[in-house]
């Protein structure tokens, strides 16, 4: 019998022999060495035999695991390891076959030590470059189980831990066998990522609040020694480096999925964490990406609550500082709109106290305090993504949100249904937040096209309306545009300054766009901050801004005729509080003057004229002693010293405009125009800026018929207009401003309760008024021509017959406007 036995083992096939005799008698001892290299070269000299070798190791570790001879199964895979090394031919991929064949059946094997035999003999074979594609292979068993791995629960904490790094390493050699290979598995399809990102982001999770992510330098050099954490980390950054441009969306959508559903949005730490991670993982010119998916979520999210939506906003601030500059990608507006949005509903929702949802949102309650840590959230976030913007982007985005500011000239029905008049005050109060965010750090070096009307303009109206708060942030904003050299900080307060080269202040010479942009808008600006000063609830900050932007243009934009004009400009507002035709508070009257003292001591300095710093220095010393209360030092304080009644100022406590012009005419200034006192001229922007209702809007339109009817008006004779005639005529608009008002609201109240009959009636008289209007103009303007002789063409009582002029000609009523 015995015979018999050793007659069939001779007859069997010569790669089975092979194989039987790599295990020895006892497993303790291990792979018999001389043996394997037999087997080894035995495969490379027969390649053909390397399927039926991995077959039948195959067969025997599947035998061996049924029998629980452990030894033995570890003494196979070993061979299949070095086999696998060894051999690199066409046949590989057969042999391949039954190598995964059996990792399969050692992952699904109930002993952790099986599974962590299968997965790292798994990662040798993953790290193999093949030489042919495999068109069949699958490794969807494969991705499932090493996520499975990933979130073991086991009872012993060290064996758990090994079984997740396991599971791990399983997933880093799926990824890095098939993402290279078009002609594998597809390893970024969403089946495929929404298991392997949530195992990876689970582990992650678990070194929260540890020590692993800083290891000692002896951990950080033993790689047994490394946590799940850092493993997966690693992992992590591995597989966002391999993705294309099109395998983004699907890399980050699980990783908002698992934050959604395990709710990691609300402690922002870990959120941050993760795509901290991506941004700084992914080829650069991928992260707007990154940033289009979190905006899309934002929105996605807009009714949940706010502390979510603070969780994205705020990831997204982080993303933004991390992209390079101009990653948001081509559609930049598109990124503020969002944004914007969502804070134009945070608004709604705390006023409404609702989502305006009837599917189980409406019964959330909507806590207002969580809504104003997201409605600074979101402002943040755009100062966030303003900053990566280049200078001419920033710009467009600073227009595209002034374009979003309801004005009241644009909006005369400020507010929704539902949130009305205060709804519209929030919302202007944050965009004009948002875009004080945008303005910070702001620098060009064309001032007239990084600030075109059609942004100034409006800005500049926001200046004139009644909310204090919202004048303070246009004021800022503006110092914050004007600003170029960081000159904002070293006044923080209003003070008179013995010396101004302590405070080491950055003046360049102005040039020839900061000329043009001065010549185009200086006496706007001019207006709206001596209008600005004449505003009854202004308080302590608003005349610190005042004084700021003053300073600010005096050493930003200032050339030898805008000093001129900002000289006149605080004397005409020392003017304003010693009149006071406004009826101001003799508080803001005592800042007004403080504000021009503290100004003309910082100019005078600028200008380094003696004599004109000598005559500021001498009225401010007169007032330290007489009346210190017009000095900012003892105005601008917690307990200030003001009196309850201002008597009236003379003498040598004012600045004199007519000392100043002559000591400024000495050193080349222009005399005369220093001497002209400042006079503000009352625009149509200043009235349309203060206008709250549709009645409003529609007296305005035809005011000027109002004014200058026909049952009203006289013909008067015509007079000759001269300098004089329109100096008066500007005094006299000035101090018209009360009757103004008055007419204005008997306006308002006609169109309101009149007939249609007798509106319609009297919006007929235009064409008529229009024309004689027109005639009287040009009888005054228009002189018949000399003739060469030096004669009048036509003398008096001579007829002669002519062409009609145009003005004179009547036009069809359709035809005036």
């Amino acid at each position: 019998m015995t015979g018999v036995c050793g007659c069939c083992g001779a007859l069997r096939p010569r790669y089975k022999r092979l194989v039987d005799n790599i295990f020895p008698e006892d497993p303790e001892d291990g792979l018999v060495k001389a043996n394997m290299e037999k087997l080894t070269f035995y495969a490379l000299s027969a390649p053909e035999k390397l399927d039926r070798i991995g077959a039948y190791l195959s067969e025997r570790l599947s035998r061996d695991v049924a029998r629980h001879k452990y030894g033995y199964v570890c003494i196979a895979m070993e061979a299949l390891d070095q086999l696998l090394m060894a051999c690199h031919c066409q046949s590989i991929n057969l042999f391949v076959e039954s190598f995964l064949k059996m990792v399969r059946k050692l992952l699904e094997a109930d002993k952790p030590n099986l599974q962590i035999l299968g997965t790292n003999s798994f990662v040798k074979f993953a790290n193999i470059e093949e030489d042919t594609p495999s068109y069949h292979r699958s490794y969807d068993f494969f991705v499932s189980r090493f996520s499975e791995m990933c979130h073991s629960s086991y009872e012993d904490p060290d064996i758990r831990t090994k079984i997740r790094m396991a599971g791990i390493k399983g997933l880093q050699g799926v990824v890095r066998k098939t993402v290279n290979d078009e002609l594998q598995a597809n390893i970024w399809d969403p089946q495929h990522m929404d298991k392997i990102v949530p195992s990876l982001l689970f582990n992650l999770q678990q070194g929260e609040g540890t020590d692993s992510r800083s290891p000692s330098p002896l951990q950080s050099s033993e790689k047994e020694k490394e946590s799940p954490a850092e493993l997966t980390e690693r992992c992590f950054r591995e597989l966002l480096g391999r993705a294309a441009y099109g395998n983004i969306k699907n890399a980050v959508k699980p990783v908002l999925m698992h934050l959604d559903n395990h709710s990691l949005w609300e402690g922002k730490v870990f959120a941050v964490r993760c795509f901290k991670i991506i941004m700084y993982s992914i080829q650069s010119q991928h992260s707007h990406l990154v940033i289009q998916q979190l905006l899309g979520h934002l929105d996605a999210n807009s009714k949940n609550a706010a502390t979510v939506r603070a969780g994205i906003v705020e990831v997204l601030s982080e993303a933004a500082v991390i992209a390079a500059s101009g990653s948001v990608g081509p559609t930049v507006l598109e990124v503020f709109n969002t944004l914007l949005r969502q804070l134009r509903l945070s608004i709604d929702y705390e006023l409404t106290g609702s989502y305006d949802s009837c599917i189980n949102i409406g019964s959330k309650i909507i806590k207002e305090h969580e809504e104003r840590q997201f409605q600074e959230a979101v402002i943040k976030t755009i100062g966030s993504f303003a900053n990566t913007l280049p200078t001419y982007q920033r710009s467009e985005v600073m227009l595209f949100i002034m374009g979003k500011i309801p004005l009241p000239e644009v909006h005369p029905a400020l507010g929704s249904a539902k949130s009305g008049f205060e709804g519209s005050r929030m919302i202007q109060m944050m965009l004009l937040k948002s875009l004080l965010q945008v303005t910070t750090g702001f620098q060009t070096t064309n001032m007239l096209t990084a600030l075109p009307s059609s942004f100034l303009d409006p800005l500049l109206s926001i200046t004139l309306m009644e909310d204090a708060e919202i004048r303070l942030l246009v004021l800022e904003i503006l110092v914050s545009l004007i600003d170029r050299h960081d000159n904002r900080t070293k006044f923080p307060t209003i003070n008179i300054i013995s010396d101004i080269s302590v405070l080491k202040l950055k003046v360049d010479k102005c040039s020839r766009q900061d000329n043009l942009f001065m010549k185009k808008h200086s006496q706007q600006l001019y207006r709206h901050i001596f209008l600005a000063c004449k505003e009854e609830n202004s308080q302590w900050p608003h005349f610190e801004a005042l004084y700021a932007l003053l300073a600010v243009i005096s050493m930003e934009l200032a050339n030898e005729e805008v000093v001129v004009d900002l000289i006149r400009l605080a004397l005409a507002l020392q003017e304003l509080a010693l009149m006071n035709d406004e009826g101001l508070p003799v508080f803001n009257r005592c800042a007004v003057h403080a504000l021009s003292a503290a100004y003309l001591n910082l100019i005078s300095q600028l200008t380094t004229v003696p004599a004109f710093c000598q005559h500021i220095h001498e009225v401010i010393e007169m007032r330290q002693k007489e009346v210190p209360y017009l000095l900012p030092e003892d105005v601008f304080i917690e307990k200030h010293s003001v009196p309850k009644t201002l008597e009236k100022l003379e003498g040598e406590v004012l600045f004199l405009q007519s000392k100043i012009s002559e000591v400024l005419g000495g050193s080349g200034y222009n005399a005369d125009r220093l001497a002209t006192p400042y006079i503000p001229q009352l625009t149509e922007e200043d009235r349309l800026s203060k206008r709250k209702s549709i009645g409003e809007t529609i007296s305005l339109q035809v005011e000027v018929e109002s004014r200058n009817s026909p049952e009203k008006e006289e013909r008067t004779p015509a007079e000759e207009i001269t300098f004089e005639t329109l100096k008066k005529a500007i005094v006299d608009s000035v101090g018209m401003e009360e009757q103004e008002r008055e007419r204005r609201r008997q306006v308002v109240e006609k169109f309101q309760k009149a007939p249609f009959e007798e509106i319609a009636a009297h919006c007929g008289a235009r064409a008529t008024l229009l024309q004689s209007k027109l005639n009287q103009i040009f009888e005054i303007t228009i002189r018949p021509p000399p003739s060469p002789s030096g004669t009048i063409t036509a003398g008096y009582g001579q007829t002669q017959s002519r062409s009609v002029p145009v003005y004179e000609m009547k036009f069809p009523d359709l035809c005036v406007y």
